[in-house]
């Protein structure tokens, strides 16, 4: 059985409590040892050097957008954003559905070098060009008995459900999408994560008006503790921060009642909307890039739209992220190492069931680990409102393993680092 030896790299991994510099041997697909100078233990090991780096247990995230040409333009390769992005562990939101959950098993999630699971959607098409034709998302377009069938009846892949609490909805359709929503979740006894943003259409091109700050309370009202709710951060009405610019006044019973926050960076976060949540004491548990093909430069299949209506989902030309950017912008915001890489380990692991299986590294676990440059300097970080951070630590991924092969970060999307 082959052997590689990670060697002398700063481990951390806050599951287990550890951070120290240590050796990690892998033999095939599993971990054999963790501690100092194991060199003795496999002399003919393949030794990589990871002086000055960061290794982990190999990062999830938690918000992707995968299923690569079945949802247009919207859906990206799952190994560019994967492994070829020093990620192990992707979950897909909301982009298969109880009618295309098959098609997303087979040509996506079992082919992929990167372990790949499912938010599934709580809509019959799914995520078809980002929800572009705001037609096929009203209510009689779901059917809740038939989700939790394909959810229960697919559940090594299925983790959770997928929903939306955005302005647009609501102006047409109010609680009732997320209604039948909140009733999939918990009848299939998963958690059920929530988009807050302004998707498009917005309410001046149809349907009642709609007072952004009333939005987070309904839809709390629905849930359950373990729910999710995304997108703190977004620069958009309607979610965590009101139209005044403070925190919304139940986002700290929503925590309270069990809910638990996931980033969702995506194109929409913003420096500004961050240090609002953050000041008042919100800490999200997980990360997620929320990467899709809207928001990053990545070719687009023939014949897909130019570009989204929704002003959330268009690159902007100014920013390109993946988890491990997203990781340096949450360090420039102040939140501890320890944290941000739980939020991308353990807690991201706890969130798709899978505590203690993945996001840890243990003699005798899976070898899925990743191994980040460390770097100190000083770096512009931009959001798309145009704030600008400076930081002077940024992460970057030089290479994963999952189940003990090897894949170095070469993805074409990966952001370049800003000189100060």
């Amino acid at each position: 059985m082959s052997q590689l030896l990670l060697q002398g790299g700063r481990v951390i991994d806050p599951a287990a409590g550890l951070d120290a510099t240590l050796d990690i041997l892998v033999e095939g697909q599993l971990i054999a040892a963790i501690g100092p100078a194991l060199s003795a233990m496999a002399p003919t090991a393949q030794v990589v050097d990871c002086r000055d780096m960061l290794v982990l247990p190999g990062l999830i995230d938690t918000h992707g957008h995968v299923y690569q040409y079945v949802t247009g333009r919207f859906g990206l390769n799952a190994d560019q954003c994967g492994v070829r992005s020093g990620v192990t562990t992707i979950v897909d939101q909301g982009g298969a559905s109880c009618i295309t959950i098959p098609g997303f098993r087979h040509f996506v999630a079992e082919p992929a070098a990167t372990r790949v699971f499912a938010y599934i959607s709580a809509y019959l098409v799914g995520g078809l060009e980002g929800h572009y034709y705001p037609d096929l998302y009203r209510p009689d377009c779901l059917d809740a008995a038939a989700t939790v069938k394909s959810a229960l009846a697919n559940a090594d892949l299925v983790k959770g459900v997928k929903a939306h609490a955005e302005i647009g909805g609501f102006a047409r359709w109010g609680l009732d999408v997320m209604k039948i929503a909140s009733k999939i979740g918990r009848d299939a006894i998963l958690p059920v994560y929530i988009h807050f943003g302004q998707l498009w259409p917005k309410p001046e091109s149809g349907g009642r008006a709609v007072n952004p700050d009333s939005i987070f309370n309904q839809v709390v009202d629905t849930l359950k503790p373990g729910d999710i709710l995304a997108h703190p951060f977004s620069r958009h009405p309607g979610g965590f921060v009101e139209e005044n610019g403070k925190l919304h006044p139940l986002v700290h019973e929503a925590v309270a009642r069990g809910l638990k926050i996931d980033v969702g960076h995506g194109s929409h976060f913003s420096f500004k909307t961050a240090r609002v949540v953050l000041d008042s004491g919100v800490i999200p548990d997980t990360l997620g890039a929320d990467m899709h093909g809207y928001n990053t430069h990545v070719p687009s299949p023939a014949g897909t739209p130019d570009s989204h209506p929704d002003e959330e989902h268009s690159f902007l030309g100014r920013t390109q992220f993946s988890l491990v950017s997203a990781m340096t912008s949450m360090l420039a915001l102040g939140l501890p190492l320890h944290h941000v890489v739980a939020m991308a380990t353990s807690n991201a692991a706890k969130m798709i069931g899978m505590e203690g299986e993945l996001g840890t590294l243990k003699a005798g676990g899976v070898a899925d680990i990743t191994v980040l440059d460390d770097k100190r300097g000083r770096w512009v970080l931009e959001d798309n409102e145009g704030t600008q951070v400076v930081t002077e630590r940024m992460l970057a991924p030089r290479f994963c393993l999952r189940d003990g092969v090897r894949y170095d970060a070469d993805a074409p999307q990966l952001p370049l680092a800003r000189a100060a």
